[in-house]
């Protein structure tokens, strides 16, 4: 199993730059909130739930489900208040690549667009 408790750059240092952070104990969702503020983006319960599930689906399997399938889940979870469309209101720059960012997690594996964040 991976070692979750470090996180590689996935591309020579490309996650360092977008803001992704490098130790998984550093996070909280103290520091989520502020990292959202700082990009003008207020967190409410449906942003930290999304979070959350990232953060647990990245504690069960690693860096092993990629974001299509992330999407996919999510996708599904909430399409009763509109599924891709709210996703993608709730994170404007790419819901993968702007959830994941204030989760404190990795790109996942086969992501290629970071503002997209699920082209494989």
């Amino acid at each position: 199993m991976a070692d979750n408790s470090k996180m590689d750059a996935r591309g020579n240092g490309e996650a360092q730059e977008r803001g992704h952070l490098f130790e998984l104990d550093e996070w909280t969702e103290e520091l989520a909130i502020a990292m959202a503020r700082q990009d003008g983006l207020e967190l409410g319960d449906d942003h930290l739930a999304i979070i959350r599930y990232l953060r647990d689906c990245y504690a069960d399997h690693g860096g092993t489900i990629t974001a299509h399938m992330l999407r996919h889940t999510l996708e599904e979870q909430y399409a009763g208040l509109g599924g891709n469309k709210h996703l993608s209101n709730l994170f404007p720059l790419g819901l993968i690549a702007q959830a994941t960012r204030y989760a404190g997690l990795p790109m996942p594996p086969g992501t290629r667009d970071p503002s997209f964040g699920i082209t494989h």
